[in-house]
């Protein structure tokens, strides 16, 4: 069975890392069966620090007396940071020296985080919008706040949703091709450019997530009664609440109380 959302499934984002991984090679399979025979999509990785995301309270170091009293040890506390890869695709021109024609993100709560993976990210995107090369970036994640490269201002206020895709091509400077992605629709068919002589091809974003839910055995394993992580908020919120509660999936919330009017003296 797939996912009961006609788009992206708020509750896949708790386990960003599964989704995200499976989204790369789904993708890159996808492009490899409609490119051109000198093209190739291709996983490339970023080492990253794991975020902090809690302290782990070791055994205290023994107990002094001093004076007649007992004083407790310090407490030892894990502060080696993690490093984990963060996969990305590139596809590239194998008769021309393996040039990057294209790069495709899906963007992880790292890129999006304040810190040095942001900034990292950020340095990254910036010397490919500089380029030759083509960016893609998709962000099906709403933990972090929104750095795509383009203005939220120069979007109508419907088309500010909460999951969104942006395109740069060189030819076209700073413009941006901008796909809104609303909770209740189904995800897009995205047009991936190439080089500048070849069409582009398509990256159908529906069948990538439909393929993580449906391979990562995600059916009957997310609790659709209580709130995804991150939380839903606004239009998002109300929408997902009614139409998971008629999928049967989600007891009614009840109303709030109306409030009582003063009496009249």
């Amino acid at each position: 069975m797939p996912s009961p959302f006609p788009g992206m499934d708020p509750y896949l984002e708790a386990h960003w890392r599964d989704i995200h991984a499976r989204l790369i090679i789904y993708a890159s399979d996808a492009l490899q069966g409609v490119l051109p025979r000198s093209l190739r999509a291709h996983v490339e990785e970023r080492v990253i620090q794991q975020p902090l995301q809690g302290i782990v309270d070791l055994p205290r170091l023994g107990t002094q007396v001093q004076a007649g009293f007992a004083v407790a040890g310090p407490i030892l506390f894990e502060t080696e940071p993690e490093f984990v890869t963060e996969t990305f695709l590139e596809i590239i021109d194998r008769e021309s020296g393996n040039r990057v024609v294209t790069m495709i993100e899906f963007l992880s709560p790292s890129n999006k985080s304040p810190g040095a993976n942001r900034e990292q990210y950020l340095r990254k995107q910036q010397s490919v919008c500089c380029s030759d090369t083509s960016l893609v970036e998709i962000d099906l994640n709403r933990f972090g706040t929104h750095f795509l490269p383009f203005d939220l201002r120069h979007l109508a206020r419907e088309k500010r949703t909460s999951y969104r895709a942006s395109v740069r091509r060189p030819a076209k400077g700073g413009a941006a091709e901008v796909y809104s992605m609303p909770l209740w629709e189904r995800l897009p068919i995205m047009k991936i450019p190439l080089r500048p002589d070849d069409a582009d091809v398509p990256l159908d974003l529906q069948a990538l997530v439909d393929q993580c839910y449906r391979n990562g055995g995600y059916e009957g394993t997310l609790n659709y009664a209580i709130d995804p992580d991150p939380p839903l908020s606004g239009a998002d919120e109300e929408w997902a609440d009614v139409y998971l509660h008629e999928k049967g999936l989600r007891p009614q919330k009840k109303p709030p109380r109306p409030k009582r009017k003063p009496k009249s003296r």
